[in-house]
């Protein structure tokens, strides 16, 4: 029999939870997690923004089945990942499930691709809000603002929300979300009632629809529109019994973003007619959302969406700066940052100091936008956003792999369907997702080959850093 080896006391020490002093605490139910969730994903500006793009450049009056297919792809992803939860005794979201499948210095480097991420959308989005702000503003007869005006302003905001308790900012989204959410729902509700411009769509059923145009590049689009929903397992240490929480939560965001994406988008369509739509989305993308407010529910509907859809950008901005804040807190617990950002605030139990050092990371981008005249919204926010996409689902591939790995030769009392069928399903439709991605990232950043390369060489190299990191931290 061979001699039995004790663990190394550094990767076990790396790899434990921390301890109470470095951790965050809070008593999130699973309501309030589900609202800053489903704000991350701003659900008004993918129905004024994504759904446009997918109807024009997607599969058309079909795309509204696209969000059902990609709710069941990552439905299919969340029954392990939420199998594996309570084996995972730390706050680290994806980089600790990886970590504990696949080692630590997997983790770290999907740690640092996750805060390339949410940071690159974070600041992305600073370019959508400024334009919206200055929307606003004209839309009431004022003077056009340039857009880094209200870029600053609400910084400023996100950053004292993100200084201060996490249940300060659940509450602000809670309240934004609920607006949002509630006046696309009455422009539902008005569309369908009436029966739409020639009758409801079947679009969303019929099979000649859903396979026309281009599937793969609806499917993309769909793809996109749910990121922020993976978010739930990072608010761990400030979640009510976590064990429950989290797996609830994460079922319900998906849930209630998937039905919400895919009845809105066919009531859009139904409100001008399968042909219609496709034509109009097409031809006046930016102002669709807009325009079918304004026919359905009159001026006044229509202004209160723009100023939603300005709010719900913000929504978006911090809740990534509350998941990007704590990803950086839970890397300083593994000592792979300075420990001082692991530090609680001593009055407001937040992770403080990673908030600021977020907060510096999203000026220097905005300044740096500025300074270099990029377009605020073809530029700036698209760079970004393609550098998230392309994480994202990259994240979600490598959490996958960690379930089938971790559960590889002891299910731990769970089905076969629950830890090895179910997430071998995911897996197979985000490589296909990715896939679809990759072949039309040039698309996605404004055509440029060059600028694709960029994205995935900055990806590649976040992650090695990771690893390398995490090679010299574990071995201390």
């Amino acid at each position: 029999m061979p001699e039995a080896t004790l663990p190394d006391e550094s990767l076990t020490a790396k790899t434990a939870a921390p301890p109470e002093g470095r951790r965050l605490h809070g008593n999130l139910g699973v309501a309030s997690i589900v609202f800053m969730v489903v704000a991350a994903a701003a659900p008004l500006g993918v129905i004024g923004g994504v759904v446009p793009l997918g109807l024009a450049n997607g599969n058309g009056a079909g795309f509204p089945a696209t969000f059902i297919v990609a709710t069941v792809i990552l439905l299919l992803f969340s029954v392990g990942f939420t199998a594996m939860t309570p084996h995972v005794e730390e706050a680290g979201a994806f980089f600790s499930y990886v970590r504990k499948a696949l080692g630590f210095p997997a983790g770290i480097g999907i740690a640092f691709v996750a805060i390339v991420s949410y940071v690159a959308l974070e600041a992305g989005v600073y370019g959508l809000l400024g334009p919206a702000g200055g929307a606003i503003v004209e839309l009431f007869g004022g003077p056009a603002i340039p857009w880094w005006a209200f870029a600053a302003a609400a910084f400023a905001v996100t950053t004292y929300l993100g200084y201060r308790n996490i249940e300060l900012s659940s509450r602000v989204l809670a309240v934004l979300l609920t607006a949002e959410i509630a006046i696309v729902a009455i422009l539902d509700l008005v569309i369908v009632a009436q029966g739409g411009d020639h009758g409801l769509s079947s679009g969303i059923v019929n099979p000649q629809a859903i396979f026309s145009g281009s599937l793969g590049i609806g499917l993309l689009f769909a793809i996109i529109s749910y990121v922020g929903f993976e978010a739930t397992a990072i608010f761990r240490d400030e979640a009510r019994t976590p064990e429950r929480t989290i797996p609830r939560a994460t079922y319900v965001s998906l849930l209630l973003i998937g039905i919400f994406y895919a009845i809105t988008s066919w009531a859009l369509v139904s409100g001008w007619g399968d042909e219609q739509a496709i034509a109009h989305a097409t031809d006046n993308g930016g102002t669709f959302l807009g325009d079918t407010a304004a026919r359905y529910i009159g001026t006044v509907g229509a202004d209160v969406i723009t100023v939603l859809y300005f709010t719900s950008l913000f929504a978006c901005i911090l809740a990534f700066h509350n998941v990007a804040s704590r990803y950086i807190f839970a890397l300083a617990q593994k000592d792979v940052l300075p420990a001082s950002l692991s530090a609680p605030h001593t009055k407001h139990g937040s992770p403080h100091q990673a908030s600021l050092w977020i907060s510096a990371v999203v000026a220097v981008s905005v300044v740096a936008a500025v300074l270099f005249d990029l377009d605020p919204a073809a530029q700036f926010y698209t760079w970004f956003a393609g550098t998230t996409t392309v994480g994202i689902v990259v994240l979600l591939i490598a959490t996958s792999v960690a379930v089938l790995v971790f559960f590889g030769k002891d299910r731990r009392g769970y089905s076969q369907w629950r830890v090895r069928i179910a997430p071998a399903l995911g897996l197979a439709g985000l490589l296909g997702s990715l896939g679809l991605i990759l072949a039309n990232l040039s698309d996605l950043v404004g055509g440029s080959s060059v600028l694709a390369w960029v994205i995935l060489g900055v990806l590649v190299g976040a992650f090695a850093a990771g690893v390398a990191v995490g090679s010299k931290v574990g071995t201390r």
